[in-house]
């Protein structure tokens, strides 16, 4: 195991002790278990969406980072596949009790880097604990099979570590997908290279100095960059097999492009939605407004890519069902994300609040009515927040952009039907094909439309909710693979036949 120090812990009792903090600290990559500086010597300014200042100086690492991480992953490879996997699953859960034991640490850090409020962020280190140990729980899954082919001999196949693998993750949940996007490639016994968002980078480097001394030297890299060249240069390696990538549909299509130039390689994508719940006139108007606004993920901006961004409501009960989501997004609290009151957080960047506040005006152009917000916020004391108001839009036609495009912030879109193929239509005319949500009491329409959303994760009479263990991932371009279930376990392994011959 690495004997690499551990930082002191920063001072997160409020924004301005924790960017003192920040701003004073050297960050480093972690490159093969050590801490290590960009041997380009490159830096980028990190700066809070919830401040506007500058919180820190982050490591920019290049190609030739990336060739040392793989090089020390190489190295490591050998000895951390033999080791036995109830070995790996004893150091994965002492990872997930080290990141619990830090919880507040690294929620105060999402909160400040990504604009999450605090209670959320901080319950996104304990998501992520639980996801490592789901997968040390998991560890049974990795075993072959017998098959009864012939008399004389014995058929049999194993599940073998790939070896270095990548998993590149994305901005909204940084400390949960860092932590839980770790737990299947270690649980299989591979060494894996994590590349954490440009816009959220400091609680991954906090992990990397938590967990070195857990893990053997080389097991785990951790490379924050800049610009697209840190992730190309991962994609591109020849040494990496496998890549798993979270984010966008046009970055998980350039992924797909890129990996494929430089070999042949195993890629999951989990990627963007324009996510439809479907509510039928038998459903309650006040249950399906309390749903789609939990759906909406308002609390991080909406900046999910499961968030039910379409509400597809029938025209007896849309009325009154938009009244009473009109009635809760006004509920909300809007103010310091440091404060436990406060319901909703910050946009991730100043570019996404341009994106965001853009679709606004887009939407107004096209015919749309903001019945609910519509607007940037300034409230007192925030006036450098990138704040948008979760809005509500009526008047929303499919074939609007607004309707069609995901914006990854907090705006619902407002569709009526009048019958069961329409509402189907209309959820199913969108590219993407992640989640979706049917409101019924009639048990035949539910199961007839939620076989017929084209979407690889539904919900009916509910939304939002993850139940890990069971396949999360998308249609379309939504991407490919499942994740939080065995099948994520199992996709870090390549399955060996073997036949012993008796005769």
């Amino acid at each position: 195991m690495s004997e690499t120090p551990q930082h002191d812990a920063l001072d997160v009792t409020s924004a301005e002790t924790l960017t003192a903090g920040t701003r004073k600290r050297a960050w480093s990559l972690l490159v093969g278990g050590r801490p290590a500086a960009p041997l380009s010597g490159a830096r980028y300014t990190d700066t809070s969406p919830v401040t506007g200042e500058v919180i820190a100086e982050v490591p920019d690492a290049g190609p030739e980072d990336v060739d040392a991480a793989v090089a020390a992953a190489q190295r490591a490879f050998p000895a951390w596949s033999a080791t036995p996997v109830a070995e790996r699953v004893k150091v994965v859960r002492r990872i997930a009790e080290r990141l619990r034991e830090h919880a507040a640490e690294l929620g105060a850090l999402d909160t400040l880097d990504g604009g999450n409020i605090r209670r959320l962020a901080q319950a996104d280190v304990h998501s992520g604990a639980a996801m490592l140990d789901y997968f040390a729980d998991a560890a049974h899954a990795l075993k072959g099979e017998t098959v009864p082919l012939t008399s004389g001999a014995l058929h049999y196949t194993v599940q073998q570590p790939i070896g270095v693998v990548a998993r590149i993750i994305p901005y909204n949940h940084p400390t949960m997908f860092a932590a839980g996007k770790i737990a299947a490639p270690l649980i299989a016994g591979n060494c894996v290279i994590l590349k954490p968002p440009h816009q959220t980078p400091l609680s991954a480097l906090r992990i990397g100095e938590l967990i070195a001394d857990l893990l053997p030297e080389g097991v785990l890299s951790i490379l924050t960059g800049q610009g697209p060249a840190t992730g190309e240069a991962i994609v591109r390696h020849p040494a990496i097999r496998r890549i798993a990538f979270i984010g966008s549909a046009a970055t998980g299509l350039r992924i797909q492009q890129t990996a494929a130039q430089s070999g042949v390689k195993d890629v999951s994508l989990e990627l963007g939605g324009k996510n439809a719940m479907v509510a039928f006139p038998d459903a309650d108007p006040l249950k399906v407004a309390a749903a789609v606004v939990r759906g909406m993920n308002f609390s991080w901006a909406g900046q999910s890519c499961g968030s039910t961004t379409r509400l597809v409501v029938h025209e007896d009960i849309a009325e009154e069902t938009v009244a009473e989501v009109v009635r809760l997004v006004g509920e909300l609290r809007i103010g310091d994300p440091y404060d436990e009151t406060t319901d909703v957080g910050t946009v991730v960047s100043p570019e996404q609040f341009a994106k965001v506040t853009g679709y606004l005006d887009i939407a107004r152009a096209e015919g749309a009515t903001a019945v609910a917000g519509g607007t940037p916020l300034t409230p007192p004391g925030l006036d450098r927040a990138l704040l948008v108001a979760p809005t509500v839009l009526t008047g929303v036609t499919p074939e609007m952009r607004i309707a069609q495009e995901e914006v990854f912030g907090p705006i619902l879109s407002v569709l009526t039907f009048r019958e069961e193929a329409e509402a189907v239509t209309v959820a199913n005319s969108v590219e993407y094909g992640l989640t979706g949500s049917v409101f019924t009491n009639d048990v035949r329409r539910a199961h007839r439309v939620a076989a017929a959303l084209q979407a690889g994760y539904v919900w009916i009479n509910n939304s939002s909710r993850h139940f890990v263990g069971t396949p999360f991932g998308g249609l379309k371009s939504s991407g490919l693979g499942r994740e939080e279930c065995e099948e994520e376990l199992i996709s870090f392994t390549e399955t060996k036949a073997v036949h012993l011959d008796f005769e």
